[in-house]
């Protein structure tokens, strides 16, 4: 329980899939490396891997977490290296094993491996609290849960946010503990469907889920290529990419900084587009 000692273990998790969890964690872990933080993002979907691809290192993966939990491999041989950042690593989910290879006393030593190596260690939970999600979120310090604005997705991080307030080892710790840290990450933002009601604003998010919002991501085409092409949204804040610049203040936010939400209002239309449409 000393954050000065290890690394801080962040989950990335929500209650329905589809909403941007991997993405998110992609880039949120690409945002702390770039920012100078030794930092490895860990796939807990086991029997599904994905992360792999919106990193770009599926062709490099020799060796997995359950390989390592089983002892079949070292960590060391399991973690993977970006090839554009030196201070971020992976490590892989298993496509062939059960997700009943997980186990508490397993996970802890991994874990507490990683937070002994690196400052951040993201676990990209599955949706929902089958068992990969269950272990991600039982030894996370802060949680960020992911959500679309509409009220199906909300109602489902709302039990995610009672699971980790009441089911994390932090909560079975009790008085002697902090609590798990939770924030809100909203993805897929459409200010134009929140200004014709048909979607939720960000003031209907928090009044429903009652937690801080440590970023906007707006909807955007690019998440799709960046996922095609193996590689971070977050990788686009060169080319002024509103989700990448999302993104980026959503990790510096994290961090302590301020920073303003920003493509959150419908943009301006032109004279000549109100003219000729």
């Amino acid at each position: 329980n000393n954050h000065r000692s290890r690394g801080r273990v962040v989950c990335i998790t929500s209650g329905k899939g589809g909403v941007g969890k991997t993405t998110s964690a992609a880039s949120f872990a690409m945002g702390l490396a770039q920012a100078g933080h030794a930092t490895c993002v860990v796939d807990f979907d086991i029997g599904l891997r994905n992360l792999d691809i919106h990193l770009g290192m599926e062709r490099r993966v020799i060796f997995d977490f359950v390989n390592v939990l089983l002892g079949e491999c070292s960590l060391n041989q399991a973690l993977i290296r970006d090839k554009r950042m030196d201070m971020l690593y992976m490590l892989a989910a298993s496509q062939t094993r059960d997700k009943e290879s997980l186990t508490v006393d397993g996970v802890e030593q991994v874990l507490h491996q990683l937070s002994s190596k690196f400052e951040y260690v993201v676990l990209d939970s599955p949706a929902g609290i089958e068992s990969g999600a269950r272990h991600a979120m039982y030894f996370a310090d802060d949680a960020v849960i992911v959500t679309n604005p509409e009220l199906s997705s909300c109602r489902d991080a709302d039990k995610m946010v009672g699971f980790i307030s009441s089911r994390s080892r932090r909560a079975e710790i009790g008085s002697d503990a902090l609590p798990v840290s939770q924030t809100l990450l909203i993805t897929r933002y459409d200010p134009l469907r929140v200004e014709a009601e048909e979607s939720l604003s960000i003031k209907d998010i928090e009044e429903l889920l009652g937690l801080p919002v440590v970023g906007v991501i707006p909807e955007s085409k690019s998440v799709l290529t960046c996922t095609n092409i193996g590689s971070p949204v977050i990788s686009l804040v060169d080319k002024a990419e509103p989700a990448a610049l999302a993104y980026l203040d959503m990790v510096d936010r994290y961090l302590g900084k301020e920073r303003e939400l920003r493509f959150i209002t419908p943009e301006p239309v032109s004279f000549f587009k109100r003219i000729f449409g």
